[in-house]
């Protein structure tokens, strides 16, 4: 990939700037983009640990029509995935090369969409006796997702907002208005809510994130343990929660998703990618 960094930087062979205010040049430009976007994925798929597993077939019509006939709206990323499947950790690759790039973008969190059970905390004692008496964390029922489809619609047309904030202390506390989120010119939204049937359709780009069971198992039980001072035998319990609704709510929107992401792939060759990708958008030459 660095190779078609460097080539497509020192090529002198560029195409001449469209106006991205008139309807031909957007037009222009996402037949360009469709041409490099499929060098990309030829690139890739050579890669010994490819980051790309499928692509939907949909995606570029769908995402060029758009780019053409609402170019001032804000680009929306949807990043999902299981648990432990390395979404947040691509979703914060794509944060820190898109601010190294300085470009604007924005991130939200939509764990912190979660409803209030603080009163069902206090009545059964702590989180963990609220999941073993039968309330499900992962439902879509467990999230404010008018709340979060009203957020990301702001922010994609330019309106700043103030999302709520789910302490993470055990308390099961939401706090409302808590934390301020500016429209960027992209804005990232990762976890499972994303794609939550209320949800989904305000996403310009659906990214689903997946890596195998043993694996993700290894990073839950490191960082359950490790981290955040739980017991295997209770991190077990809520391991074996996840699978069960990771298969009811979160992996029935892989096949709707527009790109299916290896969350094993390398950090450093997946920056390249973005980085590429940052090129080919911004390397023309001027009239």
């Amino acid at each position: 990939m660095q190779l078609l960094i460097d080539k497509e930087t020192n090529s002198n062979d560029k195409i001449l700037k469209p106006d991205f205010n008139s309807k031909t040049g957007r037009e222009l430009l996402a037949f360009y983009l469709q041409t490099k976007f499929k060098q990309i994925l030829a690139n890739d798929k050579k890669h010994n640990n490819p980051a790309f597993v499928e692509v939907n077939e949909r995606f570029i019509p769908k995402f060029t029509k758009r780019l053409i006939n609402n170019p001032s709206k804000r680009l929306l990323i949807g990043i999902t995935g299981e648990s432990a499947s390395g979404k947040s950790t691509i979703c914060h690759e794509i944060k820190s090369v898109i601010e190294e790039l300085a470009m604007p973008v924005s991130v939200l969190s939509t764990d912190n969409y979660f409803k209030d059970i603080s009163a069902l905390i206090n009545k059964y004692g702590s989180f963990d006796n609220v999941r073993d008496n039968g309330y499900d964390i992962d439902s879509p029922s467990s999230f404010q997702l008018e709340q979060l489809k009203s957020d990301l619609t702001d922010l994609s047309e330019g309106i700043d907002i103030k999302a709520p904030m789910y302490m993470p202390n055990g308390t099961g506390i939401s706090v409302p208005n808590a934390l301020d989120v500016k429209s960027e010119k992209i804005v990232v939204a990762e976890g499972i809510a994303t794609m939550y049937e209320n949800v989904k359709d305000v996403f310009d780009i659906r990214i689903y994130i997946e890596a195998p069971d043993e694996i993700r198992k290894h990073r839950f039980m490191k960082r359950a343990v490790e981290e955040r001072n739980q017991s295997e035998e209770n991190a077990l319990r809520h391991w074996d929660y996840l699978m069960s609704s990771g298969d009811k709510y979160v992996s029935p929107f892989r096949k709707t998703s527009d790109f299916i992401l290896n969350g094993t792939c390398d950090l450093k060759y997946f920056a390249q990618i973005l980085e590429y990708i940052y090129s080919i958008t911004n390397n023309f030459c001027e009239r």
